[in-house]
């Protein structure tokens, strides 16, 4: 009897791990549509970036005016602004804790 005790409590562990799996995954969601929500506009140069949370992209304008060079210069700057500030705002959220991360305990 002691080996179908053992084989029991396994699936019953098996079953709370896929649980714990699928809770993380549903609050993981949760968050992704929060963020998605957040959205931010950067402007470096008279290149304009709009992002949302997920640092989705979701428009980018380029001035006419401007040479290659320059662009290729501050196209990558203007990015790394907007997650910069998309950083900055996710931890604040964090920090009031508008937003949670999930609780992880395998």
């Amino acid at each position: 009897m002691p080996n179908n005790c053992n084989r029991d409590k396994n699936k019953m562990t098996l079953f709370s791990k896929l649980n714990q799996i699928k809770d993380l995954r549903s609050q993981a969601k949760q968050m992704q549509n929060t963020l998605s929500q957040e959205i931010i506009e950067v402007e470096n140069h008279g290149i304009k970036l709009k992002m949302d949370g997920n640092q989705n992209v979701l428009s980018i304008s380029l001035p006419d005016e401007m040479a290659k060079t320059e662009l290729e210069k501050y196209i990558p700057d203007t990015f790394n602004d907007g997650i910069k500030k998309l950083q900055k705002i996710m931890a604040e959220k964090m920090k009031s804790g508008e937003i949670t991360m999930p609780d992880f305990k395998f």
